[in-house]
């Protein structure tokens, strides 16, 4: 991957340059739409959700109808793409294989023969899901090794990408969180709710992650669409468990602690297998300029924007 990016000489003046970004009413599309409007005349995609964003020009259309999407590409025209419309939840991907195949494989492949075609600047959100969590930390250069069917069509997604469109940036995120959109939420809201009601939560020790705010994946997404090319990691800087993200949680928002509690992977069944330790090394990303806060000062957000 290099640094500067040839899509730069695309780039007019700000206010008539036309993004698109697949999957508005989601809880990442819909904080990015958000943040683009600074630099960017936005256009978002919502399937049946949809989400309340002043100034952003919003589109119902099922991204699955591959033929119809083709045709409405054509017609919108844009300038540049960010796609982070997926089905992203593990556990639904091993349920429904075909539909998450349809998603997150098929769709991506229209949007890359797209741009591709006409050398217009795309960004696809993959995920940390691509590794199997044995060697951690994973950079842009390790070797994807997924273990569920959500990680096996990202790489799959990705290898389109690469082919199809060589100069595309491809943002692997790691576990995000922060303010819900109106439309969606974070597993964050869940974890509140449960302590809230004076519920026990149980969180795995051994499962971790890098995560990161997600207004701060948003800006990075944005950065990686200018300035990158290629794999890009857009990790946070903090490597914990899912125990210990609780514990920081509960800290930040006034929670009672004792009702975390831990468990291990192995305990609870699920559908989707889940990788150990897929902690990110975003040091390209942060080279490039991506700085995102770290898990307690994203919460210390995350709670400032609730009040």
């Amino acid at each position: 991957m290099e640094n500067q990016s040839p899509h730069a000489s695309r780039s007019t003046s700000p206010a008539s340059r036309r993004l698109l970004v697949t999957g508005a009413s989601g809880f990442l599309g819909w904080h990015l739409c958000r943040a683009a409007q600074e630099t960017w005349q936005v256009v978002g995609t919502y399937h049946r959700h949809r989400p309340p964003v002043p100034g952003v020009t919003l589109h119902p259309i099922d991204l699955s109808d591959l033929e119809n999407l083709s045709s409405w590409l054509e017609a919108l025209a844009p300038d540049a793409v960010i796609h982070t419309a997926a089905l992203s939840q593990p556990n639904r991907c091993e349920q429904v294989p075909e539909l998450s195949y349809r998603l997150n494989v098929e769709v991506t492949r229209v949007l890359a023969q797209f741009c591709g075609a006409r050398s217009i600047p795309l960004a696809f959100t993959s995920t940390d899901q691509v590794f199997d969590g044995q060697t951690p930390p994973y950079s842009e250069a390790s070797t994807p090794s997924p273990i569920n069917i959500y990680g096996h069509h990202k790489v799959e997604a990705e290898a389109l990408i690469q082919a199809l469109h060589p100069t595309a940036v491809i943002c692997r995120l790691p576990l995000l969180f922060g303010s819900p959109s109106p439309t969606a939420e974070c597993f964050l809201q869940g974890f509140v709710r449960t302590l809230k009601a004076g519920q026990p939560l149980h969180l795995f020790t051994d499962e971790f992650r890098t995560p990161a705010y997600v207004e701060d994946v948003a800006a990075g997404l944005l950065l990686a669409l200018e300035k990158a090319t290629g794999l890009l990691h857009l990790g946070g800087p903090d490597r914990l468990s899912r125990y210990e993200f609780g514990l920081r949680m509960t800290e930040v928002f006034g929670l009672e602690q004792d009702l975390i509690l831990p468990s291990k992977q192995a305990d609870v069944a699920m559908p989707a297998a889940r990788p150990p330790d897929v902690s990110s090394n975003s040091d390209r990303a942060f080279a490039l300029g991506y700085c995102p806060r770290g898990v307690t000062a994203g919460l210390q957000a995350t709670l400032l924007y609730a009040e």
